[in-house]
């Protein structure tokens, strides 16, 4: 399971820098996408992919018995989850606001500072 989810985490990551390397600002947001993506597979991955019970300590117990799920993992994966999100948010009104005014979304025309008269 965890080999297959780093091949996973490995054509998301590759996916993502293809896309973004792209002239289309729309393939760069779809590359920005898969990466975070990719990034949320990996935490995960470092976490340790385990079935056990929840982190919670008895009240006679001092440390962890049996093989239990850690949580900050999880936590991080939700944190970059809300990140992504607004960032991804971000720049898709950014690319519209960018398209309503210059009217491509081509990178290369953009870059150009000459004014047609």
């Amino acid at each position: 399971m965890e080999f297959l989810l780093a091949i996973m985490t490995g054509i998301l990551y590759a996916a993502g820098l293809y896309m973004m390397l792209r002239r289309s600002l729309v393939k760069l947001i779809i590359g920005l996408i898969m990466i975070s993506n990719g990034a949320n597979l990996l935490i995960f991955l470092l976490g340790r992919i385990t079935k056990g019970h929840p982190p919670i300590i008895k009240g006679s117990a001092e440390v962890f018995a049996d093989i239990y799920a850690d949580p900050v993992p999880q936590a991080l994966i939700l944190t970059a989850i809300v990140i992504s999100f607004g960032l991804q948010s971000f720049a898709i009104i950014l690319v519209k606001r960018a398209y309503k005014v210059v009217k491509t979304d081509d990178l290369d025309e953009m870059n150009t500072t000459d004014e047609e008269i």
